[in-house]
Order: structure tokens, then sequence, then C-alpha cells
């Protein structure tokens, strides 16, 4: 007998169908029915009949016609939600679906696998999980590590010793010895209690890298899990069956406690879930709608499954991938706003950054030069200022090398501490199964992927501070010989002169975020956990932060490629053209005034899309630039890895004369 799981007014009940010629409205009347059933005042109705609702897929959220047969239109077990006419919705109601409903609708299940061991993950594969682009596997030797691991835990509750998580208590409570007969009552006890947080709750893809990262660690053999749950819990993740967990309620040390908690409460089938086949449902129907079975949580395991810096650690992976991503597109377009300022490529000379050989001050500077050099790619907008009677350009054009250059070093020095952090094991008690003892330690500490997420909003941040100048030069006709605000008839047009103040109030926003969070601490289970790393707010907060960046490029570069049509019939390079036709493709000229969130929305995505990026069209310039102008043969500088000559180079005005303070 098929049956239904059916979502009403944030309720789901399950709803058997014992005829094949039963229709989705009756489907409908016999959820509300239900749902009537279980409410003293009736839900507010009289009687089902005035009821009037739709029915939809939780999957997509498509409408289904009342008239079908429940088994032409739906599979058995499908999730369904009974919107009734005329609800409205409190602030705190869960939907059937998280925000950007249509991103998830699309996804299809993985066929490839990531094997993990817990030792050799990159931020690169954690960000390709949470996407959903991967299932995952543990490798035969982390499965050996998890099995004597494990020994080591069995061998101590069947001796009876006294060990903290295990046998004992927590925090406060870690004298309090608990007998044998209450061992799993104690684990289950922990994640139900410790599911205290609140917020939003996570989306999908960061559901998903949290939960991958879990898995990651538990595969070191360190925290005593069985193999048994273990490949319950990656069963859990290959199937998208994603736990509700709040955003906020971590202080980042003793772990990230309550968002792995939440993670850890879907997993034995309680609290709420999410899959892409379920929509927002209880635990236990979404894992029954996969075929999967809750865990069962022997001693040690909820502590295995809570303890550790995952949610910190995977939001942070996210994080500086986004600024790797947003750092490379910004050289590109600064350039173009350079172009368009009809700057100088001087500033840019290889001999320059010799003298000060910080990696990524050379890298930027090269970048520059790959874009602008005139032999290459020809510039008739620089051939058409070379004589020009300017000194030098402002600091936020000249100065790029070296304000970039340090937000590149920011960003992998992050990333390194990242590489770390996401195959390193972040338990406690630790298990070592070749001592055959556990020690109780710190690893759970989030101070090192706190410390390094704010240092990464403050350097990403300054990518946004300076393109908000570079926005100015480009609206302000004084300053760009370039009609006011970039747009036809002033005054009937206003052009971008909003768009110049977003960019402002996103810079001005970050630099409330930009404060440390981790210089704080607060004391917490009666003086225990008497310092914290409060790392979960610095890893949100960095997102924000980076975020903000690349919306604030994606104005930059409206405008810039704005300024470009001032400026025809005269062409840029060839790498900077492609990147104008790009922008060109999503968004059109802006001729006279019209709605512009759109078209900032689409620059943004522009930006942030791994296909057809701004990265992805100008990417291929700058290597070849780079294979003729660092010859093999030639050792590369680990500091100064971009050098080459500006001999040929195109300059577009003699800056012979001293710089000026």
């Amino acid at each position: 007998m098929p049956r239904y799981t059916v979502h009403v007014r944030g309720e789901w009940l399950a709803v058997p169908c014992q005829s094949s010629t039963n229709t989705v409205g009756w489907l409908g009347k016999e959820a509300v029915r239900r749902y009537m059933k279980n409410k003293p005042d009736n839900g507010g109705f009289a009687s089902v009949e005035e009821v009037k609702f739709y029915v939809r897929r939780c999957k997509g959220l498509g409408l289904l016609d009342l008239e079908d047969t429940v088994e032409d239109a739906l599979e058995d077990n499908e999730f369904v939600e009974v919107v009734i006419e005329g609800d409205i919705m409190s602030p705190d109601f869960i939907p059937s679906q998280p925000e950007g409903v249509h991103l998830y609708s699309k996804y299809r299940e993985p066929e490839q696998y990531i094997f993990l061991d817990g030792n050799s993950l990159t931020t690169e594969d954690l960000v390709n999980l949470g996407k959903g682009l991967f299932k995952i596997k543990l490798t035969p030797e982390a499965e050996a590590k998890v099995n004597e691991s494990r020994e080591v835990i069995e061998r101590i509750v069947k001796e009876q010793k006294v060990v903290y998580g295990i046998t004992t208590g927590f925090g406060k409570f870690a004298r309090t010895v608990i007998p044998n007969s209450k061992l799993r009552e104690l684990q289950v006890n922990l994640v139900r209690s410790h599911s205290a947080g609140v917020g939003k709750p996570l989306s999908p893809e960061r559901s998903r890298m949290l939960l991958a990262l879990r898995i990651n660690v538990l595969a070191k053999g360190y925290s005593g899990i069985s193999l048994e749950t273990l490949q319950q819990v990656i069963e859990a993740f290959n199937a998208s069956c994603l736990p509700y967990i709040p955003e906020k309620g971590t202080v980042g040390a003793s772990g990230d406690l309550a968002p792995l908690s939440h993670l850890a409460l879907g997993l034995i089938g309680e609290g709420k879930m999410w899959s892409p086949k379920s929509g927002w449902a209880d635990a236990k129907y979404v894992l029954e709608a996969h075929g999967l079975r809750p865990i069962t949580l022997k001693p040690k395991e909820g502590l295995a499954l809570i303890n550790g810096t995952q949610m910190i650690t995977s939001l942070g992976c996210e994080a500086v991938e986004r600024a790797g991503a947003i750092a490379r597109q910004a050289d590109i377009v600064a350039a173009l706003t350079l172009e368009v300022l009809k700057g100088t490529t001087r500033a840019f000379d290889t001999d320059i950054h010799a003298v000060r050989p910080h990696r990524g001050q050379a890298e930027v500077a090269f970048r520059f030069r790959s874009l602008l050099d005139s032999d290459h790619h020809p510039s008739e907008i620089a051939e058409s200022h070379r004589f020009c009677d300017r000194v030098q350009d402002a600091y936020t054009m000249r100065c790029c090398p070296q304000v970039h250059g340090v937000v590149n070093d920011t960003i992998a020095f992050v990333k390194d501490i990242m590489m770390t952090e996401i195959n390193s094991a972040t338990d406690n008690p630790m298990v070592f199964a070749e001592r055959a003892e556990t020690i109780s330690g710190g690893n759970f500490h989030g101070e090192y992927p706190g410390k390094a997420l704010d240092y990464l909003a403050i350097g990403v941040h300054e990518l946004a501070a300076i393109s908000e100048r570079r926005i100015e030069r480009l609206c302000n006709p004084s300053l760009s010989e370039l009609p006011a605000f970039l747009v036809t008839e002033g005054g009937l047009n206003s052009g971008f002169m909003i768009a110049h103040c977003t960019a402002a109030a996103l810079v001005s926003e970050n630099k409330a975020l930009c404060h440390p969070s981790s210089v704080d601490s607060l004391s917490t289970s009666a003086a225990t956990e008497d310092h914290v790393s409060m790392g979960g707010w610095a890893a949100r907060k960095a997102l924000r932060v980076i975020e903000h960046v690349e919306q604030v490029l994606a104005i930059e570069l409206l405008a810039a490629c704005q300024g470009i049509e001032f400026l025809r019939p005269l062409r840029t390079t060839t790498p900077l053209e492609k990147v104008y036709d790009l922008v060109r493709s999503v968004v059109r000229p802006w001729m006279k005034d019209r709605f512009m969130a759109p078209d900032i929305e689409a620059a943004h995505r522009l930006l942030v899309e791994q296909q057809a990026s701004v990265w992805e069209v100008a990417k291929p310039y700058i290597e070849k630039y780079r294979r003729e102008h660092i010859p093999e043969s030639r050792p590369i500088s680990p500091t100064a890895f971009s050098l080459g000559s500006l001999d040929h180079m195109g300059i577009c005005h003699d800056h012979s004369h001293q710089d000026e303070l």
C-alpha cells in the first residue's frame, strides 16, 4: 500500500493510500482531516469541506492537478505539501524548501566518489562535496584505523574504566560516573541537550560540507566511532539527507557543539532534515524515504559526532575558496578600470616589484602586464593617450599590486591553516589505538581557524575598499574625463549615482564586520570552558565580507564596461575586450536609466560562477603571457615568480618624472 508524507501548516503527516484511484485532491483532504483531528480547535476550521487548498511537490514545488490520481502523479512515499488558501505564515514558519529552491530542484545524484582517509582532503574537494558533485567512500586504511580505535572504546566499557565522555558526564559533570546500563542513554541525552542552536538553518550546500568534513575527521581513526555508525553517516551524506542546523550557537571551543549536535540529531532520526526528494520534514520520514534507518548511538559515539571545529572550518573553506576567486578577478576588473581612466602601465614594471619581492605583489603586477601588454594585445585606448602630460596615476590604480598583492598572500596563509585543520583530529578525548588509551586535550579549540578567518575578512575587505574608490573615479567627471555617473543626458538620467552609493554602503558595513570576533572570549560550562574562540562568528562574518566584496567588484565591472562605451570606437586589449563581451552577454549598455539591481546581480554571477566567469575568459591570455615571459630554462624565484621584461611594452604616458607624495 503506497504511503505519502504530507506537509500541512508546519506538521508532517503520513497518509496511507488504499486505492490507486484516489486523487491528489483526496490526498490533500485526508491530510487536512488528520491535521484537524490533531488540533484542539480543529485547526480553526468547521469542516474539511470548507478548506480550500492546493497541493505541490516538495521537490521543486511543482503544483499538482487535484483531479489526477495519486498513482499517476506521485511516486510511492513521495513528499508533498498542502498549502491552505489565505494562510499567512508566522515569521518562524519553516517552509518545506530552503531559500533558493530553484537551485536545489536541479540536484542530480552524483556518480563519482571521493575517497576519504582523514589526511588528504582539500578545500576545493570540500566545496565540491558541498555542491553535491561527489559521493563519499572510505579508504581501506581509514576503515582499519576506525576499527582499531573502536576496539579501545569497547575495552574501556567492558572493563568499566572511568574515562571522560565515555563512562562519565561532560563539562562540569566530568566527575560523575555513569553506570554501563545508561551509557547509550548518555550519548542520546548529550545530542539532544546540546542541540540548542538558533537562527536560520545552513543551506544544503553548507550542511553537506559540514557533514562531509565531520566524516573526514572521523575517518582519521582517533574518535572511537564504530565503522558501522560511520558508514550510516556516509549513507546519509550520499543520499543528501541533511539535518536542520541553525547557524548560531557555537562559541568555538569544546568544538562547535551546538551545530554539530543538530547534525547528529537528524542522523539519530530526531528534529528536521532536508533532502532534494523530501524538502524539510521530520528526520525519521526523510531517512525512511531514502531506505535508511536512524543511527543507534553506542558509548562515546554521540561525543564523537559533536566534538570538533567543523562548523568553523567548513564555512572557512568556502570563504577561502571564494576569496581566492574574487581576488584573481579583482585584478582583471581593476585593469579594465585603469584602461577606461587612461592610466599608465609604468607602475607595473618588473624591476619595481623585483626590489620588493612579495609573492602576491609580484603576481598581481604580472597579471596587469599580461592584460595590458600593448604589443601582444594592442590597445587603441592606450595609444590614444601615449603622449599625454600626466605624470602619475592615483594610488587606487598605481598601487594595485601592493594592495591586491597582500590580499593574495593573506588568502594563501589562511588556506594553509584551513588545509591543516580539515585534516586534523579535533575530538576530546582522543583515542590512540597504538597506545591502547585515550587522552584528553584541547584540539577542539577553534582559535586557529577563528583567528585566520578574522584575518581573511580584514585582508579581503581591502579589495572592496580600493574598488569603491575606483568606482568614484569612474563616476566623477572631474577625475575621469567621462560623463558624470557614466550616462548621457545627466539630470534626466542618474546613471551609476546610486550604484556607487551601494558600493559605499557595503564597504562601510564591511568595516564593522572586520572587527575580529576572536579577540573575545566568554567563560562557559561553569568555568570549565573558560576561554573560547568565537570562531563560528568569525567564519560567518568572513563569508558576509566576501559576498560584499564580490558585489562591490560587480558594480565596478559594470561601471568600467559602461566607461568603454564613451571611448568607442577605440578598443582595449584582447583579453579585456573578451571580458567586456562577456559582461555585454548578460547586461546591455546603459543608454538611459533602468532597473539596475538585476544588472548588478547578473555581474555578480559572472564573478562567482565557475563556468563562464570573468576569470575563465581572461585566464588563457594570462597563462599564454606567462609561458612567453617566464622561459622554462630560467629558474623562478619563490618570492617573485612573475618576473619578465617590460622593455617592449607600449607605455601609455611618459612617467620619467619623480613621483610626488
